[in-house]
């Protein structure tokens, strides 16, 4: 298994404010890649965080409240994806920050820290009040600079948070890290204390392990798969997976060594599911549903239209092919259907996104199919087809535009 991206991402900005420690099983994801050498030249007059989420909203906190002066840019859909509630809120804690071009969006001119008064001897933290229902990652950002701040800081979140496992393993880490965190629920409060030089291993990644679900609730019944590097007692939000796949007909038994057995069975006849706190879930669970005729209800999908891409719009045309459906019913509630589906030689679109791609591929269990752009899977799991081949399947063209 791949290490965990979220967890890597989060510890090399806490390895940096703490200015030491060992971190072992980094990914090898290229956004993890990318934010190591982003963090290896401090100096450097433009950041391209290019698509990567975290790079992005994680470096803004980072250089702007350490006080850097440079440019922070990415690709084309990265300028598309909002960022004005994590700069409003840095601008609050003194960073000079200034759109370059569309205001809310990428790419960015950091200019440093405005001097900012002598800390007010009454007032116990630095306050800020953030939306909590469009991105986590604003939220981790700045409880992760928190520490950093002569009164700490106290965050009062607004409207429904979703993600909130990502949070949470971000409070984790910071405690691992030497910080001081209090989840209040609608209040989080970090205190004034230095990061220290602590090692670190990083658990393996449960969003990928998900594909690995999706192959075993597709193949047949009886059939069984181990996987290591995986945590009983996680801070992923992603080992929602479990409870999931139970009820699409994958059993887990956890066994020694951070290892863990599924074995396929019968999946329900119904489901339905609120991913607001495991998004990157989504795409996997409703192909498998539709693949296996269950039909389901999803709630808790709104952060998906500002991701890699509008992955709603993406799983509908995409699904469409091989008679299956996501139907939005209004009131954020989508429906999974299929129609006698069918998996014969059609060619997925991946629209520049590596879940897209990874979340259709299981489909080789039922018949053959080609993915196009498959070096997306770069961005969080490299290794994806060299895996599926060392398990059997037969795959082709992976240095080509389609797989």
């Amino acid at each position: 298994m791949p290490a965990s991206k979220s967890e890597s991402n989060r510890a090399l900005i806490m390895q940096a404010l703490a200015g030491g420690g060992t971190l072992r099983n980094l990914s090898d994801a290229n956004d993890t890649q990318l934010m190591q050498r982003l963090l290896q030249n401090p100096a450097a007059p433009v950041f391209d965080a290019e698509d990567a989420g975290t790079v992005m909203r994680f470096l803004t906190a980072y250089l702007a409240m350490t006080g850097r002066q440079a440019e922070l840019t990415g690709t084309a859909r990265m300028r598309e994806r909002p960022i004005a509630v994590l700069v409003d809120a840095l601008r609050a804690l003194g960073a000079r920050i200034e759109y370059l071009g569309e205001s809310g969006y990428p790419p960015l001119q950091l200019g440093g820290l405005t001097p900012q008064p002598a800390p007010d001897e009454e007032a116990d933290f630095r306050e800020l009040t953030v939306r909590g229902d469009i991105s986590s990652q604003y939220i981790s950002a700045l409880l992760m600079i928190g520490p950093t701040l002569p009164q700490g800081l106290r965050i009062w979140l607004t409207g429904k948070v979703g993600s909130r496992p990502y949070i949470r393993m971000t409070q984790a880490l910071m405690q691992h890290f030497g910080a001081v965190c209090r989840d209040l629920g609608e209040v989080l409060e970090v205190r004034p204390q230095a990061y220290q030089p602590t090692d670190y291993t990083v658990e393996g990644d449960w969003s990928a392990a998900s594909y690995w679900y999706a192959l075993v609730a597709l193949a047949p019944e009886g059939s069984h798969l181990t996987l290591p590097t995986l945590r009983r007692y996680s801070w992923q939000g992603d080992q929602a997976i479990v409870g999931i796949m139970a009820q699409l007909g994958v059993h887990t038994e956890f066994l020694a060594d951070e290892t863990l057995r599924l074995t396929k069975t019968k999946p329900v006849t119904q489901l339905t599911q609120d991913f607001t706190d495991c998004p990157d879930l989504a795409q996997t669970v409703a192909v498998v549903a539709a693949a296996l005729g269950v039909p389901a209800t999803f709630t808790g999908l709104d952060s998906l239209r500002i991701k890699e891409t509008d992955r709603i719009v993406a799983l509908q045309t995409e699904l469409a092919k091989f008679g299956g459906a996501l139907t939005d019913r209004g009131e954020g509630r989508f429906e999974v259907t299929a129609e006698n589906f069918q998996v014969e030689n059609q060619t997925v679109a991946t629209y520049h996104d590596h879940r897209m791609a990874m979340a259709f591929a299981p489909l080789a269990m039922l018949g053959p199919l080609t993915i196009q752009a498959p070096q997306v899977v770069r961005k969080s799991y490299p290794q994806f087809w060299q895996e599926l081949g060392k398990v059997g399947f037969a795959i082709e063209g992976v240095e080509e535009e389609a797989v």
